[in-house]
């Protein structure tokens, strides 16, 4: 994931190994390699805190594989726009759009200088790319996007549990409301984020605030709820990760998944 605060230009950062880095300990929850020690010891020092923290990095992947096959397969979309999309791992946007729609085309757009080397380095598929851009600065951010995708036709806007790191609600809901203002009707909004079911998440986040310049902050699902006051919902709402179209029969995790998503369309 990648955070809309505390970050700078990447012309003016530079790639550090020895300091513990979000998107790779976010990769390191989710079973992936690209992430170092230093990752590694923040990351299982987290999930003794909060067991269920795998569990969620998991599921979100799961969330993201329902919502881009219904999305691509379902109702057509073939164009994506993945806003902090973070690291490269397994079932990406890319490659479970193109799975449902060959002619789909996905925008990964972040502002970390570690993930843009990463991707730009794996991915191969030409019908994806990567833009270094920051959703601060969504002029300079959807103009580069205007590059690639067409904006007067239905576009995807997915953001893949990276709005928890705005401090405010506030600044969360203006994040969404401008992002959707700007591509047409017609468009969705696949969006998941952690909220506060679990006390140990929140305790985890807070304590994970201490050893990493992007805190990250759970709210009460009825709060986040709010951000698709000016969409429609498709079913089954905004629930559970863990329920969201998920396949009868696949099994659900036994520790407490602190996540809510969604996809709504734009009228």
């Amino acid at each position: 994931m990648v955070p809309p605060r505390q970050q700078q230009p990447s012309r003016e950062r530079e790639i550090r190994t020895d300091i513990p880095h979000t998107a790779r300990i976010w990769n390191y929850w989710m079973g992936g390699r690209q992430n170092y020690e230093v990752d590694r010891r923040v990351g299982s020092a987290a999930t003794e805190l909060d067991p269920g923290i795998t569990a969620l990095a998991a599921e979100s992947r799961r969330f993201l594989r329902r919502a881009v096959e219904h999305l691509a397969g379902d109702l057509g979309i073939t164009q994506f726009l993945d806003i902090g999309a973070g690291l490269l791992a397994t079932d990406n946007t890319h490659e479970v759009a193109c799975r449902r729609n060959p002619a789909a085309r996905v925008v990964y757009v972040d502002n970390d200088p570690l993930v843009l080397t990463h991707g730009r380095t794996l991915l191969t598929d030409p019908r994806a790319v990567y833009l270094d851009a920051d959703l601060r600065e969504p002029d300079r951010l959807f103009a580069r996007a205007a590059d690639i995708l067409d904006l007067d036709r239905p576009v995807a806007v997915m953001f893949m549990g990276v709005l928890g790191h705005c401090e405010r609600i506030g600044e969360l809901r203006a994040v969404v409301a401008d992002s959707m203002a700007r591509v047409c009707r017609g468009s969705y909004l696949a969006y998941w984020d952690g909220t506060t079911d679990s006390a140990d998440f929140v305790r985890m986040c807070a304590t994970y605030e201490n050893v990493t310049a992007v805190p990250y902050f759970p709210r009460d699902h009825c709060e986040l709820r709010s951000i698709f006051s000016e969409l429609e919902l498709l079913e089954p709402g905004f629930v559970p990760l863990t329920r969201w179209r998920r396949p009868a029969g696949e099994p659900v995790p036994t520790v407490p998944v602190s996540g809510y998503g969604a996809v709504a369309r734009k009228p």
